[in-house]
């Protein structure tokens, strides 16, 4: 049973708590697991797909006709559903495109800056116990947006060496270049370093299990990443006027992905905090994944009863959640007071959901309090940006005496003679 606990009674670090997979034996697989791929390439991959997803492949990349069988194979219900999710994520992600720009105030001088798409994106895509086409887009739909050449997706294969029809769909429908049946940290590791089939990638995005998590990890430097992504997470703060039923159901939303997934209820009703309580007791019982969320709501689940709702933001701004649902009558009024969230649901009608397959923002989101300095995924994550100056002979005379002072401060001499020889020159 869920946890209930009051502000005056708790202590920082309990509200603070958050369990995580154990991360030692994980990070010693995957260094193993890359050494080996960067070692034996793909007769690497084609043992590790037999080993961990009991299948014998002939050959890792998907085909045309494997993707066009899948694409017949997907019902015109779901294809629609899933068109009318990338244009909602389209249209919002387009809002997100940058451009440069040019400084030239001063006589002489003209400063900017440049955006460049990268050049090859990596998506892995988990697979598992279930599989998500929603992530396909979100990820890759960004990366097109950007201008990114070429995305590489990788995904584990199922024990008929296929990948699943909905996936495919997606990757066809978001522009995805090419597919890979890879799972795990030998995908992350064929996608960081290269291998005879496989193309080396410049930067890797989508989330994955703890063995994912600490590929990412290791390869970062020789690549790009995204975040290093961990078990999911909703906070919902709620009033007293709020429905226990759907309160509970939001928080199961999250709790159903991962026996180390976190919900969290904040309200200022003790009494909401009883009936919420009693609800998860009555729904769980009733999912599918009945067990999964018995562990995550009892082990990591926790209901905190705060003075007010003010305080509740408080509370939400320590934790840093990945979703914050805001269930009151006028969620703006709140708004300002969030500093540290991924994403934030506004209002009684919004559960996390909503966010996760169709209203248009990004679902990979920043988790484990990592909201208090990054983003959620964006087109941002597939640019670079560089600057550029350029001064006329004239600009750099008169900088030069500036330079050289600040150059030989530092004791740094070269620097100061790389401008006053230039100055010298007639």
């Amino acid at each position: 049973m869920i946890r209930i606990m009051e502000t005056c009674q708790v202590k920082t670090e309990d509200i603070l708590k958050r369990e995580t997979a154990a991360t030692d034996m994980a990070d010693k697989v995957a260094a193993e697991i890359i050494a080996d791929v960067e070692a034996r390439g793909d007769e690497a991959l084609f043992e590790y797909c037999e080993k961990f997803d009991k299948v014998t492949l002939k050959a890792l990349e998907v085909s045309p006709e494997e993707i066009e069988e899948a694409v017949n194979a997907v019902s015109d219900e779901l294809k629609e559903t899933m068109k009318k999710s990338a244009e909602n994520i389209r249209f919002f992600h387009e809002k997100q495109v940058r451009n440069g720009f040019a400084i030239t105030e001063k006589e002489g001088i003209i400063l900017g800056q440049k955006i460049t798409p990268i050049e090859k994106a990596g998506l892995y895509v988990p697979g598992g116990s279930a599989s998500y086409p929603s992530s396909v887009l979100m990820n890759a739909i960004p990366a097109k947006i950007a201008g990114v050449s070429e995305i590489i997706m990788t995904t584990p294969p199922g024990k008929d060496g296929k990948i699943p029809a909905p996936i495919l769909f997606a990757a066809k429908l978001a522009g995805v270049d090419r597919i890979f049946k890879m799972g795990g940290a030998q995908a992350i590791a064929a996608l960081a370093i290269g291998t005879e089939s496989v193309p080396k990638v410049d930067k890797i995005v989508g989330p994955g299990n703890v063995f994912v998590a600490a590929a990412k990890k290791k390869v970062f430097g020789r690549v790009n990443i995204d975040m290093i992504a961990g078990p999911s997470e909703i906070l919902v703060l709620a009033d007293g006027k709020s429905d226990p039923e759907c309160v509970a159901a939001d928080l199961l939303s999250q709790a159903e992905h991962d026996r180390n997934a976190s919900a969290v209820l904040i309200t200022d009703s003790k009494e909401l905090a009883l009936k919420v309580q009693a609800e998860l007791e009555r729904q769980i019982p009733l999912l599918p994944r009945k067990d999964l969320c018995r562990d995550s709501i009892d082990n990591n689940g926790k209901i905190i009863v705060a003075k007010d709702l003010k305080e509740g933001c408080d509370i939400a701004n320590m934790i840093a959640p990945e979703h914050l649902e805001i269930c009151t009558d006028n969620p703006f009024e709140y708004l300002s007071l969030i500093k540290n969230a991924g994403s934030i649901f506004m209002g009684r009608n919004c559960p996390e959901a909503l966010g996760d397959y169709f209203a248009g923002p990004n679902h990979t989101l920043p988790t484990n309090g990592t909201a208090r300095f990054s983003s959620p995924l964006s087109v941002d994550d597939f640019i670079k940006k560089s600057s550029y100056i350029y001064y006329s002979r004239e600009a750099l005379c008169e900088a030069a005496p500036f330079v050289e002072k600040f150059a030989r401060s530092e004791g740094l001499d070269a620097h100061a003679e790389s401008v006053c020889t230039r100055v010298k020159k007639v």
